[in-house]
């Protein structure tokens, strides 16, 4: 007889496909396997330590994602990030963030302890040199204000935009002097706009965020 917590444990455990998909995707968002780059099925399967088919199934999820085009007996082309991707995710993601934002505005006083949370982390993060925590709490921040709007495809779509950022994002922080410090700060500019009685600020704060952000990716082409 099988115990429970053991068979708890093996349900937990991830598939060879999902290994394989997390393996490469966090290659991707983390530029080990670089935009331009062709991989084989073959070279996946060894670094994921899986077989092949289920590196097969894993590609064909990131190939919906956007982050991957598949070639028949050949391979995957990791796909470079282009002027017109920068463009449309960050268009996207302005109109998702400010309807988020102007949703969660008569929760604010529930919503800025959650926001304050991981800023401190931000700060942390940005003191500690540690650039992987501090891109993972800058997501978190901005993901709790779409989350707290309460629209599960809302906020699918959204994570689904800061995967195709997340690419981009890096190169902001690790190559953007300063950067950090502006997204510290304009994170505590929202933080104050919260603690008053003006929608609009707060508004204009999240967008001006955005576009700020938009400007330095643009900027690193």
């Amino acid at each position: 007889m099988t115990h429970p917590r053991v068979s708890q444990q093996r349900a937990t455990v991830p598939s060879a496909a999902e290994r394989a998909y997390r393996h490469l995707k966090r290659g991707i968002l983390e530029q080990v396997y670089p935009g331009g780059l062709l991989v084989s099925e073959g070279e996946i399967a060894e670094a994921a330590q899986v077989s092949r088919t289920p590196v097969r199934e894993a590609l064909l999820r990131l190939e919906a994602e956007g982050l991957v085009a598949l070639y028949p007996k050949r391979g995957a082309l990791i796909r470079p990030v282009s002027a017109r991707e920068i463009t449309d995710v960050i268009e996207a993601r302005r109109l998702v963030e400010l309807h988020a934002a102007e949703r969660v505005w008569p929760r604010r006083h529930t919503l800025r302890p959650v926001l304050a949370g991981w800023l401190d982390r931000m700060r942390a993060a940005h003191a500690a040199g540690d650039l992987r925590a501090l891109m993972e709490a800058d997501r978190a921040f901005h993901a709790g204000v779409v989350e707290a709007a309460g629209n599960e495809i809302l906020a699918e779509l959204y994570h689904r935009l800061r995967d195709r950022q997340l690419r981009m994002g890096e190169a902001s922080f690790r190559l953007s002097p300063g950067w950090a410090e502006v997204a510290l700060t304009e994170h505590a500019g929202q933080l104050a706009a919260l603690d008053g009685d003006d929608p609009q600020r707060w508004l204009d704060t999240v967008g001006a965020h955005i576009d700020n952000a938009a400007t330095v990716l643009r900027t690193l082409r």
